[in-house]
């Protein structure tokens, strides 16, 4: 098949890795920089470059502030018959857009990156695939994530947004509280430093990817259940409540063990 990647960022890059030694690719960039260690496959920068290589599939791996910018930039390049595609970690707008785009897609979510995950090792991470779209779309994207070892989950775009505020939204915000009152120690504690892991990590995190998380339409009312969470724990705290510690943690306890 003959696919074209649009970005040559970390998860772009990914791709050309991953399939370029059994399709022909092609990675379209405008920062020509960024295009210095790919190899393998074709490198274009023109939008002529894309016409003429007519692809069968694109995979939109551009931040997602950008992404129906350039779905739109590259389209009228496209086969009619070209399915394109994203793997944007928040699928806001989309939907709308690909239900008058005039194209065949289909919209994925590869839940690991590069900061955390092990690329050579994927078994216990997880994807996501919209289960709206063009079904051999759906099939070639479930294909590939399962000979990666993943996870792969079915949903529709608004579900996808609402678990993803869940499974990243909350461990991003208590990431930045965290960081936000932490001095450094001398000693921390073994549970302190593993915290710090994580936060060095999270905030080396692409600060688009950031943004697109933290900006999810889904994500304010995780914020509030954090709240209604430490006000309540602030509350037994402050009035040394020895029961209601108890039950607290007995309580929080059954959501995780």
């Amino acid at each position: 098949m003959k696919i074209l990647i649009l970005g040559a960022g970390k998860m772009g890059s990914f791709f050309v890795d991953l399939l370029s030694f059994d399709h022909e690719t092609a990675v379209y960039e405008v920062d020509v920089k960024k295009l210095r260690f790919m190899y393998n496959t074709q490198r274009f920068t023109s939008l002529q470059e894309i016409e003429a290589f007519k692809p069968e599939l694109v995979i939109n791996a551009v931040t997602l502030n950008h992404t129906i910018d350039v779905f739109e930039t590259v389209t009228p390049f496209l086969p009619k018959d070209c399915i394109i595609s994203d793997i944007a970690s928040v699928k806001t707008n989309l939907k709308e857009y690909y239900e008058k785009c005039g194209f065949r897609y289909v919209s994925t979510h590869p839940m690991f990156g590069p900061t955390f995950a092990n690329l050579g090792q994927l078994s216990n991470e997880n994807a996501i695939v919209i289960s709206d779209g063009d079904y051999m779309g759906r099939i070639f994207f479930k294909d590939i994530y399962s000979k990666l070892g993943l996870n792969v989950c079915e949903y529709t775009f608004t579900q996808h947004d609402e678990v993803v505020a869940y499974s990243l939204s909350i461990p991003f915000i208590s990431t930045f509280v965290f960081s936000a009152v932490m001095k450094h120690q001398e000693a921390p504690g073994t549970t302190f430093k593993r915290h710090l892991a994580i936060a060095k990590g999270v905030l080396s995190e692409d600060r688009n990817l950031l943004r697109e998380i933290l900006f999810n339409p889904h994500t304010p009312e995780q914020m509030n259940k954090i709240q209604d969470e430490l006000k309540e724990l602030t509350s037994i705290i402050a009035n040394k409540d020895e029961k209601a510690l108890g039950e607290y943690i007995t309580r929080i306890s059954h959501n995780i063990l």
